[in-house]
């Protein structure tokens, strides 16, 4: 059973999701604040954390990036799907930089937000089951352990990170068009003003030049996609 942390401070709201999702299957915990929220994040294993923005004691954000900066890899890893305004893209790419791993609106549907933690977690059960490296000249990743490098350098990767350029280094040379890493990566399909491929693949873009890769290795194709390229200096 998949647990899940469900962190809100609209009580009815989580009352209403903690009830629906333990229908389909998850097993969940609710905190109605960021304090207690991050409290439980780091003194608990979850296999997933649903987090609102607007919170108490910590908003949103900042128990994003608390979890993100903790040193377990647990924790950086987390699949986190925030919980934003209708019609807020701020929130939703701010949310996205600091490392979640998806958006939903609020209010949100109940059966959306099973399909979108299923997507997750599957996601993450296909990479830990694949043996092997996926590599492309110094990139190097790990599917069973989460893990990627360059030139043996770790990468602090989300899992959604990690995902995305997976796709990417499979199809090293290829244009991938946003469509399919939408669908492969994330495990949805692409919506209208949807931009959170761009916002994964610049995140992954700047952790590779933190550590030598150049700007240049994965490249925008105007209205066609992205593009790992084999230039590895």
């Amino acid at each position: 059973m998949s647990r899940i942390l469900l962190v809100d401070d609209d009580s009815e709201l989580t009352d209403l999701l903690q009830e629906f999702l333990i229908g389909e299957g998850f097993e969940v915990t609710v905190a109605n604040d960021g304090g207690r929220g991050l409290e439980l994040a780091k003194s608990h294993t979850f296999d997933a954390l649903v987090l609102d923005v607007m919170l108490p004691v910590h908003n949103g954000f900042d128990l994003l990036r608390k979890l993100r900066e903790e040193t377990s890899p647990a924790s950086r890893s987390l699949p986190v799907l925030m919980l934003t305004a209708k019609g807020d893209t701020v929130d939703r790419i701010v949310g996205l930089e600091m490392g979640a791993d998806d958006y939903l609106p609020k209010p949100c549907n109940p059966r959306e937000l099973a399909a979108r933690l299923r997507a997750v977690l599957r996601r993450g059960r296909i990479e830990s089951d694949e043996p092997g490296t996926v590599a492309s000249g110094p990139l190097r990743l790990l599917p069973a352990e989460h893990q990627g490098y360059w030139n043996g350098r770790l990468l602090s990767l989300t899992g959604a990170e990690f995902a995305v350029l997976k796709v990417l280094v499979q199809h090293a040379g290829d244009v991938v068009s946003k469509e399919m890493l939408t669908e492969t990566a994330l495990g949805r399909k692409l919506m209208p003003y949807d931009r959170s491929i761009d916002v994964h693949v610049s995140n992954i873009r700047k952790k590779l030049v933190e550590q030598g890769a150049s700007r240049e290795l994965i490249i925008n194709i105007r209205g066609a996609g992205y593009m790992l390229t084999r230039s590895y200096a």
